[in-house]
């Protein structure tokens, strides 16, 4: 699946101008990686991309569909195509690992007992592939309380998995985590790319990861995309401009 995201523009109803003329394109098998300064526009644009929220003008194509002008059950359909994580990995912690990564096809299951939380029993084994695939099939049966920080974040990467999409999206993934724990889950998002041939686009504020790990940068600066290219293409001057004037709390 491709991620097009085609002059996407987004002003708030306050008059704040979030996003100005943004286009890019995350391929099949491409990790891409958006920097910039906390305010730049890069949660907005995550949102818009993630069909969260609707952009005011622009667009957004998942494997060619347009999918700001879908609603209701034809949007949540089109998502099933695109796996989210987060920050915060945001497991139910009582629960085991396992059921924490079943709890992600629960978007194809939608019944009187899921609605109960009755997780269903055939989606197990392709749990246990995800969990596999980031490392963790000893730790299925473990309540989710008992994972480091690193390992909660990979877990929550399988259940995104579980959810069998074609792209990946990941909002500040390893902000959260410590060095050690960054580089696995850095290695991991270049690896579902490369391997499973996904579109992984994730937003991160260690510049020095991204040029390690990505194939591509998107620099955001008040809601404008001031480069797109390679790493080896970008100076670090121009990834510097991003936070200029940017004076954290």
């Amino acid at each position: 699946m491709q991620i097009e995201a085609k002059n996407l523009g987004m002003r708030y109803a306050t008059g704040r101008l979030a996003l100005q003329s943004a286009s890019f394109t995350v391929s099949a098998g491409e990790f891409a990686v958006i920097l910039g300064a906390n305010g730049s526009g890069k949660s907005t644009m995550m949102r818009i991309i993630a069909g969260i929220t609707k952009p005011t003008e622009g667009a957004v194509r998942l494997a060619g569909q347009d999918i700001t002008t879908l609603t209701g059950r034809d949007l949540a359909k089109a998502r099933m195509g695109l796996g989210m994580v987060f920050q915060h990995a945001n497991l139910v912690k009582r629960r085991s690992v396992i059921a924490n990564v079943v709890c992600g096809t629960l978007g194809r299951h939608r019944s009187l007992a899921t609605s109960l939380g009755i997780l269903p029993k055939g989606e197990f084994g392709h749990a246990m592939q995800c969990l596999e695939r980031v490392g963790l099939t000893k730790f299925a049966h473990q309540r989710a309380s008992t994972l480091s920080g690193g390992q909660a974040q990979r877990a929550s990467i399988a259940r995104a998995l579980a959810q069998r999409p074609h792209a990946l999206l990941a909002d500040e993934p390893i902000a959260s985590l410590d060095p050690e724990a960054s580089e696995e889950v850095m290695r991991l998002l270049r690896q579902l790319a490369k391997d499973e041939g996904m579109a992984v686009l994730a937003v991160l504020h260690q510049p020095e990861l991204a040029r390690r790990y990505a194939d591509r940068l998107l620099g955001l600066r008040k809601g404008v995309i001031a480069f797109a290219d390679a790493p080896a293409n970008v100076s670090d001057d121009e990834i510097d401009s991003l936070y200029e004037g940017f004076h954290p709390a």
